[in-house]
């Protein structure tokens, strides 16, 4: 069975860090493009970040650039995204998620098949 787990959320303060985790079980994350999306109340999924399937092709939305980094474990077939000076603007349930196209890293949520369960981050004082 096909599955991913995201782990690494929580309460944070403003300025703090999180490392979020996306552990694949059932396929093998070299084959796949993996995405990092947001979601809040009444807010469409906003995607955040994405790696391709070799690690090498990296992609961060506006709102996350340089603060915020995708890296991928091929050992323990899960993908991280650090998150550095969080803002409260940060605050949402992340999902991670997989597509089977290689060499390719991909921001747009209809794309991907596979999806996790989402884990909460609050950036909050």
């Amino acid at each position: 069975q096909l599955q991913l787990v995201e782990s690494g959320g929580g309460l944070v303060q403003p300025g703090g860090s999180l490392r979020l985790s996306c552990t694949a079980s059932g396929f093998n994350l070299n084959y796949y493009g993996i995405g990092w999306f947001r979601q809040t109340p009444g807010k469409e999924r906003e995607g955040v970040s994405c790696i391709d399937s070799s690690g090498s092709v990296t992609y961060y939305a506006d709102s996350v650039k340089g603060r915020f980094t995708i890296s991928g474990d091929n050992a323990k077939n899960t993908v991280y995204l650090q998150m550095n000076s969080l803002e409260p603007e940060d605050t949402a349930v992340y999902y991670c998620a997989a597509v089977a196209v290689r060499y390719m890293c991909l921001m747009q949520s209809e794309a991907y098949n596979y999806w996790g369960q989402g884990t909460q981050v609050t950036v909050s004082s």
